[in-house]
């Protein structure tokens, strides 16, 4: 079992909330396929196999959303109905065919300048076939965790909404675990159900604190068990947030 974490923190005071890393572990290392995760919090973060790179899927879309609403001839501007048609289906509903249209549109250098700003440092976008770029758990955390900084004043808040009001039919794994008090967006990918792959990167919110959430799965055999997966990692990962008095 490797444990490898990006600044991992020390043993905290009393009181301080983190990650039941080793319930995370000790659950993931008993699923099938291959299995990343990483947490962030302000001041700490923590991973597991979370420099290994994986196949993004949908996960793609949420950087494919900064991108465009920063584009020179987007972002200074109200959003059109046009641009609302391509978006929101991408994010909400996963739609593949605004996707390709929309990194059509921004084109690689626009993506490769979000993965930039976020500090992403083993992100590779494949143009032929998008689902088959390369994301890492600690790359996406990182993004997550400041996803709202990274887009444009402008759009900010259209942004969080989309990512915020996914169909009913994709919230499962993080999703069902939620803890009670903090506001959650996310995005997913799952390999058109097939078990190829299934991921969940996420920032959940309370007020001023802000924690992000990646955790990727490749091989799972099928869809319902990478969900199962997922909902287990991030129970345990999220284990006591909604009683925590603060996270730092």
């Amino acid at each position: 079992m490797r444990l490898a974490a990006a600044g991992l923190a020390s043993a905290g005071t009393s009181g301080e909330w983190r990650p039941d890393m080793d319930d995370a572990i000790q659950y993931a290392s008993q699923r099938h396929g291959v299995i990343a995760f990483a947490v962030r919090t302000p001041t700490r973060s923590w991973g597991w196999h979370s420099a290994e790179t994986l196949p993004s899927a949908s996960v793609l879309k949420a950087m494919l959303l900064v991108a465009y609403l920063d584009l020179p001839s987007v972002r200074g501007r109200a959003l059109r109905p046009a641009d609302r048609a391509l978006l929101a289906p991408m994010i909400r509903r996963s739609d593949n065919a605004c996707a390709g249209r929309v990194l059509g549109i921004v084109g690689p250098a626009h993506v490769h300048a979000v993965a930039d700003r976020a500090g992403m440092r083993r992100f590779r976008l494949v143009t032929g076939i998008w689902g088959l770029s390369r994301i890492d758990a600690a790359d996406q955390a990182r993004y997550f965790f400041r996803i709202d900084a990274l887009t444009t004043p402008r759009h900010r808040a259209y942004a969080l909404h989309l990512l915020n009001t996914i169909v009913p039919s994709q919230r499962w794994g993080i999703a069902r675990v939620r803890p009670p008090g903090w506001r959650l967006y996310f995005k997913g990918g799952w390999g058109s159900g097939t078990g190829w792959v299934d991921h969940q990167v996420a920032l959940l919110t309370r007020g001023d604190e802000r924690i992000s959430v990646a955790i990727l799965t490749f091989h799972d055999g099928s869809h319902p068990y990478g969900e199962e997966t997922l909902r287990g990692i991030a129970l345990r990962l999220l284990s006591g947030l909604d009683s925590a008095d603060a996270v730092s």
